[in-house]
């Protein structure tokens, strides 16, 4: 096992990033098309134990990935989710967890963080590159999502 941290600092209030990011299917593929190409729902109604397919872009070395809600907690602003099936697992994972949790400041602001736990079927693990690649992949889409929701306010009030 091994795990990545992200975190990314928001001039936002966390009630309004958190709204942002539960649009994540369709504003990461607008935003990062390069990444994500397509993310649908092909088992449930969005709420925990909804399974969705991701479908990757040219930017990646990756087609396709299910994943399936864990946990939804919108007064905490957290959400969870594991990647179960799918090349991204690159045959040496059974699985990749991810904890996302907005998180308020001070300021009036918040810190997007997330912890990405990739749970290994061996002594095999993901290289430095690809983990530094991926922190990088969630850093630029929770940036890009960001300027856009700046940009469409109405869509997120």
């Amino acid at each position: 096992m091994t795990s990545v941290e992200v975190e990314v600092p928001s001039q936002y209030p966390a009630d309004a990033v958190f709204k942002v990011f539960c649009d994540f299917d369709n504003l990461a593929p607008k935003v990062n098309p390069e990444v994500f190409k397509s993310i649908e729902t092909i088992e449930g109604n969005g709420d925990v134990g909804t399974i969705k397919l991701i479908t990757f872009g040219e930017g990646v070395p990756f087609t396709s990935a299910k994943y399936k809600v864990d946990a939804i907690d919108k007064t905490n602003y957290s959400y969870n989710y594991t990647f179960f099936e799918g090349d991204n697992l690159m045959g040496i994972l059974d699985s990749i967890s991810s904890q996302v949790k907005i998180v308020p400041a001070a300021d009036g602001g918040c810190v997007n963080k997330q912890t990405i736990t990739y749970n290994c079927k061996g002594e095999d693990k993901p290289s430095e590159e690809i983990l530094k690649k991926e922190k990088e992949i969630y850093e630029t889409t929770y940036k890009a999502m960001e300027a856009y929701a700046a940009a469409h306010p109405e869509a997120y009030k």
